[in-house]
């Protein structure tokens, strides 16, 4: 084995789990005190069941050595991880277990993005048992699209998507439009955050994680894992920083919470593109990243839609953005393909219809998983009226971050 890559896929695969923990600080800070615990438990528990529901059969159903519907699914030829060598064979410079271990990362942040969408009002329990069955009916298929020889990726389309924007962020983002749709409003949508510290806690968690995302999605300790990191770190800042601009602009005031997302809108929106672009290239992904989520953010927020901590505005808006600037901006001597900026449009138009279909899949099954739980007797999606208002904190949990008046 080559201890270098192995050492580095290792390191990238505890960043990207160090990201569900931030994320679980991200948006515990941004929800009312009286439902924190049960707001970091919505990420901190997925780290839990995706890990077992991965190891028995999500790993085969994405990346199994055959599939079940050509083009769209694998099989179950790797049920609980057996078949798959733990040791590297001869010619291998890492063994196959580290695409199982970074893998689970990606798997484990994505259903935990959705909740942002239906925080406050959603059971705890249905939200473990629709996780099982999302990440089975949904995530396991689009990461097989993508990387496992499905229909998007380079055996198919040839949509360029280096770290998840399709997989990970327009999924969760169309997920939680579904969401957000049927458990409906909140009884009192008026949000403060409780705590902005942790929101900027969680995003600089997220933002140090992203580098093995990104970075990781080289799957080598090579020049395409530091460019990825380069153009993270340029795509991030130039959105937080447009993004708390244009706030200045509106508002008169520089927003803690808004530079936080808008970084967040930034890491987002370059995922898909850290294999295939350069600095510039990062730069106007950032710029448009930081200025079309903060407009999504404030549109959205007109509609009768509850998504309570901007889901899609910022992922799937973010997701959609970068896809599509990735075959703007890609560089052939880095993407092996030509974007736009070098004369190219036939990867736009690739980047489009694979986001597009990846948006209505996850919509359309999203909302058939969430309907059916809906449906059944003594499950439901929604707490009763007197838990809301007591706070999910005691309601689910019988705990209490702070003590608080339920003022906030």
């Amino acid at each position: 084995m080559d201890s270098g890559h192995t050492a580095w896929m290792l390191t990238a695969s505890a960043l990207v789990f160090f990201m569900t923990p931030g994320l679980a600080f991200f948006y515990g800070g941004l929800v009312r005190a009286k439902s924190l615990v049960n707001t970091i438990m919505l990420s901190f528990l997925t780290i839990g069941v995706v890990t077992i529901v991965w190891t028995l059969w999500g790993y085969s159903l994405a990346y199994g050595n055959g599939e079940l519907i050509p083009n769209f699914i694998g099989d179950f030829s790797l049920l609980g991880l057996v078949g798959i060598n733990t040791f590297a064979s001869e010619g291998e410079a890492i063994t196959p277990l580290y695409d199982v271990l970074f893998q689970m990362m990606f798997a484990i942040i994505t259903p935990a993005l959705i909740t942002g969408a239906f925080v406050e009002r959603f059971k705890f329990t249905t939200y473990l048992i629709f996780t099982v069955i999302w990440v089975t009916l949904v995530y396991a298929p689009v990461a097989h699209w993508v990387w496992g020889g499905g229909w998007i990726g380079a055996d198919g389309a040839g949509a360029l998507d280096f770290a998840g924007g399709t997989v990970i962020h327009i999924n969760a983002g169309a997920a939680a439009i579904a969401a957000a749709l049927l458990v409906g409003k909140r009884r009192n949508p008026g949000l403060q955050p409780n705590n902005v510290p942790y929101v900027l806690l969680g995003a600089s968690i997220l933002w140090f994680g992203w580098f093995g995302f990104n970075g990781g999605s080289a799957l080598a300790a090579d020049s395409y894992a530091i460019n990825a990191m380069l153009v993270t770190q340029i795509a991030a800042a130039t959105a937080a920083t447009v993004w708390g601009l244009v706030g200045l602009c509106s508002t008169g005031k520089i927003s803690g919470v808004g530079v936080a997302t808008g970084a967040v809108a930034g890491l987002v929106a370059i995922t898909p593109a850290a294999g295939a672009v350069n600095a510039l290239g990062a730069l106007a992904i950032g710029f448009g990243a930081g200025l079309i989520c903060y407009f999504a953010v404030e549109l959205l927020h007109k509609t009768k839609m509850d998504d309570a901590l901007d889901v899609f505005a910022v992922h799937g808006v973010g997701g959609l953005w970068g896809c599509i600037a990735t075959g703007i901006f890609a560089i052939e001597s880095i993407a092996g393909v030509k974007g736009l900026v070098e004369g190219s449009a036939s990867q736009v138009w690739i980047q489009i219809y694979t986001a597009g279909g990846t948006l209505i899949y996850s919509f359309v099954v999203s909302f058939i998983i969430l309907f059916v739980l809906d449906k059944i007797p003594g499950l439901g999606l929604r707490v009763s009226e007197s838990s809301e208002n007591q706070g999910l904190d005691l309601a689910e949990h019988g705990e209490q971050a702070t003590i608080d008046d339920g003022a906030n």
